[in-house]
Formats: C-alpha cells, structure tokens, sequence
C-alpha cells in the first residue's frame, strides 16, 4: 500500500517522478509532479500516518470460546475441576476451566462436549450456562467466553493437554494463577455468589 512508497534521500520524491524543481531560498523543500511543495520529514509523517491508520483498521477477530466448571460436592464443600497450561503453551502455567474454541457450524454446548473429549476424555452432560464475559487482552485480541456447569460425565478424567490439574475448593480459587479473562469468575464462585 501506501508504505511501499520509497523515497530517494537525496530528493526526497517518490521513484519515477519526472519533475523535480528545488527551490532556491528553501533547500529543505522540493516540487514534483507539479502538486507543491514538500519536505522529506512531512512526506514520512504523512505515510506513516496512513501505516497507523491502515493497522489499527484491521480489527482482531472475536474469538469464540466455551469452558466446564466441573463440579462435585467434597469434605470441605462443592469443588470445582482446574487445570494449568504447559510451560510451552501462550500464557503458560496459568490455570484455567477445560473448555477451548467453538469451531464453525457447532454450537456452545456442542463444542465443550467435544473438547472436554479432546482434553479429558470424558463424555459429559452439559448443564445450564453461568457466565458469560468478554475480554480484550493488551494485544487487542478479544475472546468471549461462555462458562456451563457439569456435575455428570461418564469415564475417568485422562489429562491429555495439561501441566497438571486437580480438584479444589471454590473457597481457594483466588489461591491459583488463573487467567486475566477467568478473574472475575473465580472472584464470585469463591465468595458464592454464582452457583
């Protein structure tokens, strides 16, 4: 686009002008083409602009996510299932609620169905929706995330994609390094105010 214009540093036009007149009292300045005067510092203000424009025109896609809180009542009250990311993974070691990308053509409950699956191995059932939240992170990316209860599911819990996961107590969420879109969330489950 735009940024491709190269401009000769001696004078300060673009390649191929065929009109080139410096003026005699203003050597910074330089006519081409007939359209005026310029100097090199406006030139590359003006294209740069254009570059900032150009970028921030080009909006991140919304990224459509889903999440399990998997519940089950234990010793010291109903926890819920967590899990961390690897090391080698985008914001890693931080915990999470399995869950993952709701792919075209499916719906929420379809797509959690089948990544609770992929990331555990297990066939749930899934209850009603609790929470929904919109999140922009600093890179201008932005996600919404719809968080559903499961209390049923058939098969052992296999971790297949994660550090480590475990059960804990809503009391103790706020304990573990959870992603910036899901603090909120664990702010209300662990003072009740949810479930």
């Amino acid at each position: 686009m735009l940024a491709s214009l190269r401009l000769n540093p001696m004078r300060c036009c673009p390649p191929g002008s065929t009109k080139l007149t410096h003026h005699p009292h203003h050597p910074e300045k330089t006519s081409f083409c007939g359209r005026g005067s310029l100097n090199c510092s406006q030139v590359k203000d003006t294209i740069r602009k254009l570059d900032e424009r150009v970028d921030s025109a080009v909006p991140r896609p919304l990224r459509l996510v889903v999440a399990a809180l998997i519940l089950r009542e234990g010793a010291g009250g109903t926890e819920v299932f967590i899990c961390q990311r690897k090391a080698d993974q985008p914001m890693s070691l931080k915990w999470e609620f399995p869950g993952g990308k709701i792919e075209p053509g499916e719906g929420p409950e379809e797509a959690l169905m089948r990544e609770l699956n992929e990331e555990l191995g297990i066939s749930a059932i899934i209850g009603r929706r609790v929470a929904q939240i919109r999140h922009k992170y600093r890179n201008g990316g932005a996600v919404d995330l719809q968080f559903f209860i499961v209390k049923e599911f058939h098969g052992p819990l296999e971790n297949r994609i994660f550090n480590d996961m475990r059960w804990a107590p809503l009391s103790t969420l706020p304990e573990y390094d959870f992603l910036a879109a899901d603090l909120g969330l664990i702010r209300d489950l662990s003072e009740g105010k949810l479930l």
